[in-house]
This record gives structure tokens, C-alpha cells and sequence, in this order.
């Protein structure tokens, strides 16, 4: 009888647990912790969308749960050149795209560009030519692949092969258009933009994330018809239908993962730790030591991945023991990892974010670690008005082997390096452009007692020595200078980035995830490819938890 009774008491107290927090979580935004005030009421008190709940997951993204892992390599450094040394770093939680972005998301892409920026008109016939994949990156010169040259871009034989021949540059235009449609979009579907906004884009209306949520009146060229107004009775109503950052309506921007993350997201959880000690002794993105599933079932002894076997060996014998794929392979061809991600090995080597620098400064950081930070601000003009890229000045950026790109789209905030403004006594960076930061800049270089202007003159005296090509208009022609000293000691700058991943073309040993290399962002190459990632804002993770923030 005394046990009955005990265990119903302990019933109640735990019913009435829930009641509890279920009532104190539906309080939480109805009145200020602060003023008192009544949140959304008529007391004057803040405005505040009670019904957001967590960031919701981008078109193609996986999340990612952050954490926290050994980056660099596990394993014997055979290569010894001591790039990528074992630290323990935290990521935080990110999502990431479940596949390699294929020919027919960038195709989609380029369709875009060409309807808004008529190749015809000589304004804007670079937009669309310096966003094409060099198709031609597919040529050899002891090697047969026109075939490749002409259909592996548009062909729809190839629609879900990684896209490849597109630049770190590009790729990064890429991300900039998608965040832009996709938020595009979202406003639509939660009724702030009508269908015009969808359908009929040009050039002088373009919408841009930033330019709407710092100056809706600005977005779309200053077309305010985009918008559905407040009130659809008055059609008078001058009120426009806008959302801002504290809607969570609109998500973070696409953007190229950087190396930490990427990594990370490779690696997943299994072969990492075991219960909470981190291990760290990880080789591939999959359990186990071998390039082959050890399952028993009708797939053991199938390949893991798309890589080169050996010397003329790139997919195994003709058959069943074979890797599907002598060349790419179409995305979701093996297993997608832990996390749920597909080709974290194999297929193409991938662009991150990061400047390449052989070492990883993670005395100076160990979370979430990215070098290649460019700090910029919102350019004003001198009457105080947001600067609005318009159709007549439009940037163009000629890289250094002569392609000429876009470097913001019409609608887009113009922006400018951070200033002494900015950085007057403030601790934690001081500087604008930290891509060489404490490593191949001057004050830790063999040179940093001499004069900066002195060591940027003189080659010699540069820590990354790397060639200086140079591209620039006559009065006639585009001149190209190939450099062509014989002092250059390094191929390393403040434009050469990091590869992941291995490839078709590689051999087993660059598929593991801790791997780097870096190449020219301005050039492409036909094994190397790109995913987008998104910050997650918010909470660390997605699962359900009894506790919620509080105001």
C-alpha cells in the first residue's frame, strides 16, 4: 500500500513538472523579464515573433552538429611535409549540402543569368561568359575527351555529375545567387512578395538579401510593387509587407564551407570517439581501414568511393568488382556518410573557404578556425545614403589569367574595407584583411624589423615569393604578362585556396579527409568541384529539448 501510494505521488510530481514548464515556456515571450511590459502589446512594448521556433533547413542542406574533433592527419605523414599536423579544434553547428553541387544546379544558375543579362548587349556580356565552366579543362595533350569537352556540362546524361571547370571565384558567385533566390523565395511563400518578384526579374529590379533587410524601400531597384501591402482592402496603403532579422524568416547565406568544417563534416562521429573521449584515429569518412565495404550482402566488396586504383586503373576490372565510374560519377553513386552526406571521398576534390597556408596556426585560434577573414562595411555616399549597385556600375574583376567576372550583382550594398574608425582600440582584430595573419605577413616574416612598404617592394623579402602575373587593358587589346622570374620561391599568396577530398583522379591515400592541397582560386581543373554550407544560428543542436531561451 506504501508503495502505491509513493509511486503516485511520484506520477503527480512529474505531471506536474510538465504542466509547469509547458506553462513557463508559453510565458516566455508574452511578457518583458526587463520592463514588464507586455511583449506585441499596446503598452509600447517590443515587437517580438513569439511563434519562431529553430532555424529551418535550407533547399539541399543536411545539419551537421557541431563538436569537437582532431583535425589533421592521423595516420603516418608519408608526403613528410608537415601540412596538416594533428590539433584538437570545436566547430560549431553548420549545415552542409548533402551532395556535390551537380551540372544541373549550376545549369539552373547560368539559365538565370542569361534570361536577366542578355548576352547581346554589351553592358552585360561579360555577367553570363565569366560565370561559364571552362569545359575545356577536359583536355590532354596525349588524351581523347572531346566528347567531354562538348556534352559533360549541358548533356542531360551528366545533369547529376559535379559540376567541375568552375573556379573558387565563381563558385563563390554561385553562393551569392542561391541565398538570394532561396530567400527570394521564402518571402513569396510567406506572402511578403507577389509573384512578379518571382517571374519577371531584370536587371534594374533585382532582389538582394541585404539591400532588403538594411533598406527594403532600396530593394528591387526602389520597385515597392513587389511587395504585398498590409492591408489588401486599401490599396492606398502605403505600409510595405517587410520581415527584418528578428523574423527568422530569412536564413543565413550560402557560403563555401571552411576547411574545419568540411573536415568535420567528413569525418562524422563514427571512428572519431568512443563514448566521450575523443579518439581521433580516423582514416576515411566511413568505419574501418578499407576502400571496400566489409558488410556482408549482395554490395561486399563494392568500392566506397571514385578514385584512381592505380597507375591506368580508374574504376577496377569491367563488372561487378568495379567503382561504377572511370571518370565522376553521378552524386548519391555510394553511401553517404554518418552525418548523411554523399562523396566526402572521391569523385571531386572540393573548394573551401580558407587561404592555404602550410600551417594551422591553432595557438591563435581553436574554434571554429578559418583563415582568409576580409573585413568590410556598408560604403555610404556623400550624403549619407546606402551605396545600391545599379546597372551602370556594375564591379568586374579581371583575374590573372584573363577571365573578367562579376564581382556583385546589380542590388547588391556596395562595399568597403573596415577603416581606423573601426579599428581604433579594439582588442580583438586590427586589421581589414587578415588572410596572412601571423604567418607570411611581414611582422612574421625574416623581414619584419624593416620598413612595410621596403618588403612589399622587393620580392626577395617576401615570405611567400609566389609569381605576380599581371593583366590589364591597352588602348586595343587585354595584355597578359606571364611572369617569368627566376627569383620565385613558392606558389603560396593570398590567392591560393584549399582542396579537399581526393578525386577520380587521385589515388586512395588523398581521400583521406584530413588531405589538403591548395591551387589558384581564379583557375579550375576538371577533378575539382564544390558543396555550399550555411551557418546554424541558435541553438547547438536540433533535438528536443524540455528548456527554451528565455528574453
Amino acid at each position: 500500500m506504501k508503495q502505491r501510494f509513493l509511486m503516485g505521488v511520484l506520477s503527480l510530481s512529474i505531471i506536474s513538472f510538465f504542466m509547469v514548464g509547458c506553462s513557463t515556456r508559453s510565458n516566455d515571450f508574452k511578457r518583458s523579464r526587463g520592463t514588464g511590459r507586455a511583449m506585441n502589446g499596446k503598452e509600447g512594448g517590443y515587437k517580438f515573433d513569439p511563434r519562431f521556433k529553430n532555424q529551418i533547413t535550407g533547399p539541399g542542406l543536411v545539419f551537421v552538429e557541431g563538436g569537437t574533433f582532431t583535425f589533421g592527419e592521423v595516420q603516418d605523414d608519408v608526403m613528410n611535409d608537415w601540412t596538416n599536423t594533428p590539433n584538437q579544434q570545436h566547430v560549431r553547428s553548420f549545415y552542409m549540402d548533402e551532395t556535390e553541387v551537380t551540372n544541373l544546379m549550376y545549369l539552373e544558375y547560368l539559365d538565370w543569368l542569361k534570361k536577366v543579362f542578355p548576352t547581346d548587349e554589351e553592358s552585360y556580356k561579360n555577367i553570363y561568359k565569366g560565370a561559364l565552366p571552362d569545359t575545356m579543362v577536359w583536355r590532354t595533350p596525349l588524351g581523347y575527351n572531346e566528347d567531354l569537352v562538348n556534352n559533360y556540362l549541358r548533356h542531360p546524361a551528366y545533369a547529376l555529375y559535379p559540376v567541375v571547370g568552375v573556379n573558387w571565384v565563381q563558385a563563390v558567385q554561385y553562393c551569392s545567387w542561391r541565398t538570394n533566390r532561396v530567400n527570394e523565395f521564402m518571402l513569396y511563400k510567406t506572402g511578403k512578395l507577389n509573384k512578379e518578384a518571382l517571374e519577371h526579374p531584370n536587371p534594374e529590379e533585382l532582389f538582394n538579401t541585404e539591400t532588403y533587410l538594411n533598406a527594403p524601400e532600396l530593394a528591387f531597384g526602389g520597385n515597392t510593387d513587389m511587395y504585398n501591402r498590409n492591408n489588401k482592402k486599401r490599396k492606398n496603403d502605403t505600409m510595405l509587407n517587410v520581415v527584418n532579422r528578428s523574423s527568422g524568416i530569412l536564413l543565413p547565406a550560402y557560403r563555401l564551407p571552411t576547411e574545419v568544417e568540411w573536415e568535420y563534416a567528413a569525418k562524422s562521429d563514427v571512428g572519431i570517439r568512443e563514448y566521450n573521449t575523443l579518439k581521433g584515429r580516423k582514416i576515411y569518412p566511413w568505419k574501418g581501414e578499407s576502400t571496400r565495404t566489409l558488410k556482408n550482402g549482395k554490395d561486399q566488396g563494392k568500392e566506397l568511393a571514385n578514385f584512381k586504383i592505380d597507375d591506368g586503373n580508374y574504376d577496377g576490372l569491367a563488372g561487378w568488382s568495379d567503382d561504377g565510374a572511370d571518370i565522376t560519377a553521378p552524386v548519391k553513386s555510394y553511401p553517404p556518410n554518418d552525418f548523411g552526406l554523399y562523396d566526402m571521398a572521391g569523385n571531386v576534390n572540393e573548394w573551401v573557404a580558407d587561404v592555404y597556408r602550410p600551417i594551422v596556426d591553432d595557438e591563435a585560434s581553436d574554434f571554429n578556425y578559418y583563415r582568409g577573414n576580409v573585413y568590410t562595411k556598408q560604403a555610404f555616399n556623400e550624403d549619407g545614403e546606402l551605396v545600391v549597385i545599379g546597372v551602370d556600375s556594375i564591379p568586374m574583376d579581371t583575374l590573372p589569367n584573363g577571365k573578367i567576372v562579376v564581382s556583385q550583382l546589380p542590388g547588391s550594398l556596395g562595399k568597403k574595407k573596415v577603416d581606423d574608425n573601426e579599428l581604433y582600440l579594439r582588442q580583438n582584430f586590427d586589421r581589414a584583411d587578415n588572410r596572412d595573419y601571423r604567418d607570411g605577413d611581414i611582422e612574421s616574416s625574416r623581414s619584419y624589423m624593416k620598413d612595410k612598404e621596403d618588403v612589399a617592394g622587393d620580392p626577395a623579402l617576401r615570405m611567400y615569393n609566389s609569381p605576380k602575373h599581371q593583366v590589364y587593358k591597352d588602348s586595343t587589346a587585354l595584355v597578359k604578362e606571364f611572369d617569368k622570374s627566376n627569383s620565385r620561391t613558392t606558389l603560396i599568396d593570398n590567392e591560393v585556396r584549399v582542396i579537399k577530398g581526393g578525386s577520380w583522379r587521385d589515388r586512395a591515400y588523398w581521400l583521406t579527409p584530413a588531405q589538403r592541397r591548395f591551387y589558384p582560386q581564379y583557375l579550375s581543373r576538371n577533378d575539382i568541384g564544390f558543396r555550399c554550407a550555411m551557418s546554424r544560428v541558435g541553438n547547438k543542436t536540433i533535438k528536443k529539448s524540455f528548456r527554451r531561451p528565455v528574453n
